[in-house]
């Protein structure tokens, strides 16, 4: 049994290493928290595009269209958790 927490352990590794995360120092809210963690991803991801487009495994255009498709995920992810509205007057 021993063994098959070796996997996991490794695959934890490899996840961190691949997709770093920070730790939230804003204002906590559950809706700023997950915001935060999309923004990261859209950050780790872009870094990886334009990683493949610099090194010739995506054209220009193709990296641009991908960027553009997760900004667009990124607008409905904060309109969803209705980051950056303005609070009621009073609360």
């Amino acid at each position: 049994m021993a063994n098959s927490a070796m996997p996991n352990s490794t695959q934890a590794s490899k996840n961190s290493f691949l997709y770093p995360r920070s730790r939230y120092r804003g204002t906590f809210t559950p809706e700023h928290l997950a915001f935060n963690a999309n923004l990261q991803e859209f950050a780790q991801r872009v870094s990886y595009i334009s990683a493949l487009e610099t090194g010739g495994k995506l054209s220009s255009e193709q990296a641009y269209e991908q960027v553009k498709s997760l900004w667009k995920q990124l607008e409905r992810s904060k309109h969803s958790l209705g980051i950056g509205k303005a609070e009621p007057p009073g609360t």
